[in-house]
């Protein structure tokens, strides 16, 4: 598991170096008089795949932004059962967003994707290859939380209390 988790930060890393370097390529070329005018094309299709990695990441550590306020005065068996309603279905969500994105890459198989001669389904297909890649990351902190039971808190999208008072008092 360790290895697909740093093969996965690796992939992201790659991205974005390729990014800034096609970017910055453009902008030369540009300014030179001889525009790449495949090289944006291709950096908007690595930031795709490169968003979906970030945001299995950041589920995966429970980093994406969330308004738990009241959620957080809950008593902790509601609150973890609620986060685990919460969590089946935002699965659902991601399941049929990784069905329809499969359909939409294959209605975009012969499309061309700019001026690069691409096929418009290498972009399409980070819908469904991201969400399934989230489905797998929430199903497992579904079964995380359920299988701890009452034994103690593992909720599914947010940190401990503990946790979240130790990174905002390491932010003052």
């Amino acid at each position: 598991m360790r290895l697909l988790l740093a093969l996965e930060d690796g992939l992201a890393k790659l991205l974005l170096g390729a990014i800034v370097v096609l970017v910055f390529a453009a902008a030369l070329g540009r300014t030179f008089g001889h525009p790449l005018i495949w090289s944006v094309d291709l950096a908007q299709l690595l930031f795709i795949w490169l968003v979906m990695l970030g945001a299995n990441k950041a589920l995966r550590i429970k980093a994406h932004v969330g308004v738990d306020y009241f959620v957080r005065k809950l008593p902790a068996g509601l609150r973890r059962w609620l986060e685990i309603a919460l969590g089946l279905l935002t699965l659902a969500f991601l399941l049929t967003m990784a069905w329809q994105g499969a359909r939409l890459t294959m209605l975009n198989l012969e499309r061309v994707y700019g001026d690069s001669g691409i096929s418009y389904a290498w972009v399409t297909g980070a819908v469904p290859a991201g969400c399934l890649l989230l489905a797998i990351t929430l199903a497992a902190h579904i079964v995380r939380s359920l299988a701890q039971g009452a034994r103690g808190e593992t909720l599914v999208f947010a940190r401990p209390d503990e946790e979240m008072a130790g990174a905002s008092h390491a932010a003052e």
